[in-house]
């Protein structure tokens, strides 16, 4: 279809964003000790900033999980259905630690490193909150350390398992 008329009052897509690539962002990295994940945080950047990502969070925005509380024979199910798209974001950030990296890493800056890959990282945010979840969960597990013992490996395993 040919264009009707120019636009000329909306900004150009962002195309092949890094967000890591901040000079704001690098500083506070060094400056905080995580310069150790600095090439972490802009591996994730180039991810965030694609055209696939993008797709991803459009997707998953776009389609919203899905609720079956039965199956077709009437029995109880309680199933949530997902894009696909979401289940790449999930498997993206999990790879990538952002739900407990700084619980399995000991190195100083740790939690900053998550933090900066939080900060480049939200193509859709829905997906976020279990992220988040998962990573705020291990300071309360660690107050009964039988469950910890069991639960913190699981939760920072960077394999994700719908």
């Amino acid at each position: 279809m040919p264009d009707t008329h120019a636009v000329t009052n909306q900004v150009p897509p962002l195309r092949d964003h890094n967000p890591a690539t901040s000079p704001v962002l690098i500083e506070a990295l060094i400056r905080e000790g995580g310069e150790w994940g600095l090439d972490e945080v802009t591996e994730l950047g180039a991810i965030a900033g694609g055209d696939t990502a993008r797709r991803w969070g459009d997707l998953a925005e776009r389609n919203r999980p899905v609720l079956h509380t039965y199956d077709r024979y009437g029995h109880r199910i309680d199933e949530i259905e997902y894009d696909p798209a979401y289940h790449e974001l999930m498997r993206t950030a999990i790879s990538h630690g952002l739900h407990a990296a700084p619980w399995a890493d000991d190195r100083p800056g740790a939690h900053i490193v998550r933090a900066a890959k939080m900060g480049v990282w939200t193509p859709e945010p829905g997906h976020v909150c279990p992220i988040s979840m998962t990573y705020a969960v291990v300071p309360a597990l660690r107050h009964n350390p039988e469950l910890a013992a069991i639960y913190e490996p699981l939760l920072a395993s960077r394999e994700y398992d719908p």
